[in-house]
């Protein structure tokens, strides 16, 4: 009976090294950095450093682009600040079909020219 055991351990001992040395295959093919999950763990390790390098590029135009908004949107201001100006100094003016009334005479405008050789 002991020898029926002894040849049943044995067989098991050899049947587990036998499974661990399946195991120890499959895992070596599941861990290899070209193909297995390392690969993909490698591959996407630099997607996200493309990815990253990509996003600081996008906030430094984003930076620049909202500057140059800020810039533009306070000189239109200003000149929308002008235009309303101008708008209400027109309403001084005569209309357009209006004349001015004849029975003024304008001044005469003398204009006094420099003497010529006299710096």
């Amino acid at each position: 009976m002991e020898v029926i055991a002894d040849i049943l351990l044995v067989a098991g001992a050899l049947g587990a090294g036998f499974y661990c040395f399946v195991l120890s295959r499959r895992l070596s093919k599941f861990t290899d950095l070209e193909k297995g999950v390392g690969g993909a763990v490698a591959v996407l390790s630099a997607q996200v450093d493309d990815l990253t390098r990509t996003l600081d590029t996008a906030r430094t135009a984003a930076g620049a682009s909202s500057s140059s908004l800020e810039e533009l949107t306070e000189r239109s201001e200003e000149v929308a600040k002008r235009l309303e100006l101008l708008l209400a100094s027109m309403h001084d003016l005569p209309e357009s079909g209006a004349t001015p009334s004849t029975a003024e005479e304008p001044e005469p405008m003398f204009f006094r020219h420099p003497k010529r050789g006299a710096s």
